[in-house]
């Protein structure tokens, strides 16, 4: 049986390589690009992955900020299949990173990161639960932060890079309490320092670059998916699977 997953913000960076790993590892995949990016032609590495996929890559259109767009990307799911194995909820955008409470704080921008981070990734969590949970993974897999732990809490700023992630932890939280009793399952995974573009720019002190991200991440997918999984409960991972403080 063909197995789907959907990533999303699969234009480049981690989701790009998710896409990438995901294909390694035989699935068929739905890529979410934002249509506002100029790397939405075939001409872009993902477009010449969907060209070399021999069809098993399918690039929709996304912004998950925008009903109107997740709910033209669900019909261009539904067109196709009636199960989706994994839901990668990568997509994000980092918003104002200098800017504490002793400033002026630009709360439209925050608005912008709120309906990205969280509430892209809760449209989509909602609009494809239910041919995630007639698959046979049902998984939801969320990218989180450290930046999202109120636990480890060091900054004084990224008011909405930091709220929005804590609000993903919580909506995590809240999906596993409503599946777990029907098989589903949500994982909720910070990415590591990536070498990403993030910041409008590549972050080169990041200390691992997207493919290694990417290919950590699956290596704990494979192990959620494993039926002999003993884990317990919810909690926000590393990439290295080492639990962080909520």
């Amino acid at each position: 049986m063909i197995q789907w997953a959907f990533v999303t913000g699969a234009d480049r960076g981690v989701g790009l390589s998710l896409v990438k790993g995901l294909l390694g590892h035989g699935y068929h995949v739905f890529a979410g690009q934002y249509a506002g990016t100029g790397n939405a032609g075939a001409g872009s590495e993902l477009g010449q992955l969907e060209e070399s996929s021999g069809g098993r890559l399918k690039r929709i259109p996304l912004d998950i900020s925008d009903a109107d767009s997740v709910g033209k990307a669900l019909k261009a799911v539904a067109a196709v299949t009636d199960r989706l194995d994994i839901l990668i909820n990568n997509g994000a955008i980092l918003g104002d990173m200098q800017a504490t409470i002793e400033d002026e704080l630009d709360f439209e921008e925050m608005d912008q990161v709120f309906r990205v981070n969280a509430l892209g990734a809760l449209r989509m969590s909602n609009g494809l639960i239910r041919p995630i949970l007639k698959s046979g993974s049902k998984l939801i897999v969320n990218i989180s932060s450290e930046a999202g732990s109120i636990g480890s809490c060091w900054r004084n700023a990224w008011y909405a890079y930091c709220m929005s992630k804590s609000a993903l932890n919580m909506q995590s939280q809240l999906i596993h309490n409503q599946i777990a009793p029907k098989g589903g399952k949500v994982m909720v995974i910070h990415p590591g320092h990536v070498q990403t573009y993030m910041q409008g720019k590549l972050d080169t002190a990041g200390k691992l670059t997207p493919d290694e991200s990417a290919g950590s991440i699956l290596k704990l997918v494979e192990q959620r998916l494993d039926p002999g999984y003993a884990g317990e409960g919810l909690a926000l991972i590393d990439y290295a699977g080492e639990t962080l403080p909520w």
